[in-house]
């Protein structure tokens, strides 16, 4: 499914979103580093993020729908007190067990944390990468200028073969490393 159909599905319950960036698909191949590194594979991205910032994330929910048993939020992960990444998330609460429904409906752990700690079979596709030009609302989450560039993925997370959770996950802006002057040259 491309990624624009399913940011719609993902959009779908939060209509009026003032955070919806503007994205491009590409390809896998065309994700620059550090982005690549922390896209490109079947992992859970709390764990990628946290092995980045070299620290535990905190989920902050921004907005919930609930019908039934579809659950979706809009979401913050925060490094300290650095905001790292956005998701929006569309959950089947159907698949999974009550322990799981549970503690995801706490809203206190971010999605992955709480599907690794339950030991959930799971199994991670990405669907599409994203060239991501932020929205004004997103890029003060971020920090930055509005239309800064950044990159993100949609993906799938099924158990066992049932679809359970389509996501959007977006990073942070991350500045270039500073490259520092050559000392003792001289002129």
């Amino acid at each position: 499914m491309p990624a624009a159909a399913i940011l719609e599905r993902l959009y779908q319950p939060f209509p009026d979103s003032p955070e919806r960036p503007r994205i491009e698909e590409i390809p896998a191949r065309s994700v620059p580093e550090p982005y690549h590194r922390l896209l490109v594979h079947t992992h859970h991205m709390t764990v990628t993020v946290e092995e980045f910032y070299g620290m535990p994330v905190q989920v902050r929910v921004l907005a919930v729908k609930k019908h039934g048993l579809d659950y979706a939020r809009k979401i913050l992960l925060l490094a300290g007190s650095r905001v790292v990444q956005f998701g929006l998330v569309r959950i089947d609460l159907s698949v999974c067990p009550e322990n799981i429904r549970q503690a995801i409906l706490a809203e206190q752990m971010p999605l992955g944390r709480i599907l690794i700690e339950h030991n959930m079979l799971r199994r991670i596709e990405p669907q599409a990468y994203l060239r991501v030009t932020l929205s004004a609302a997103m890029a003060e989450w971020f920090g930055v200028e509005a239309a800064s560039r950044t990159y993100g993925r949609v993906g799938v997370i099924y158990s066992g073969e049932r679809p359970v959770v389509d996501v959007l996950e977006i990073l942070a802006p991350i500045p270039p490393p500073r490259i520092s002057p050559v000392s003792g040259s001289s002129a």
